[in-house]
């Protein structure tokens, strides 16, 4: 079974998380199948390992980690690998991948350049 980490840094605004779990959300409602949580480095909760507990828990055997960050800074090249190489320690029997941030995908390039330019509106 698949589950999917929405991860991201944490802020101590509790509305800061909203647009976060609504990616969760989201890709739970894409595909019923998979488990989707959120996950956070710092300052909000669950943390990673806690949030990789639950979904091995709950039966995922394939975890993606969907890093949100903007770009390719410290907490994305050197904290998240070190956190994934623990959770795959910790879980030999699961299929650990770190996906690339989300702001290297260019589909989300792209989309911000159609916000910033009011297309489709």
């Amino acid at each position: 079974m698949l589950g999917v980490i929405v991860f991201a840094h944490g802020s101590r605004d509790p509305m800061w998380r909203a647009p976060v779990e609504a990616v969760a959300q989201r890709i739970a409602g894409r595909a019923p199948g998979t488990l989707a949580r959120t996950a956070y480095l710092e300052l909000t909760e669950p943390d990673l390992p806690t949030a990789a507990r639950e979904l091995v828990a709950a039966g995922a055997t394939q975890l993606h980690v969907l890093p949100m960050f903007l770009g390719m800074g410290k907490h994305a090249r050197e904290d998240l690998p070190q956190l994934m190489d623990t959770l795959r320690r910790e879980h030999p029997a699961v299929a650990f991948e770190q996906l690339p941030t989300a702001g290297e995908d260019p589909r989300l390039i792209d989309l911000l350049a159609t916000l910033a330019l009011k297309e489709g509106a």
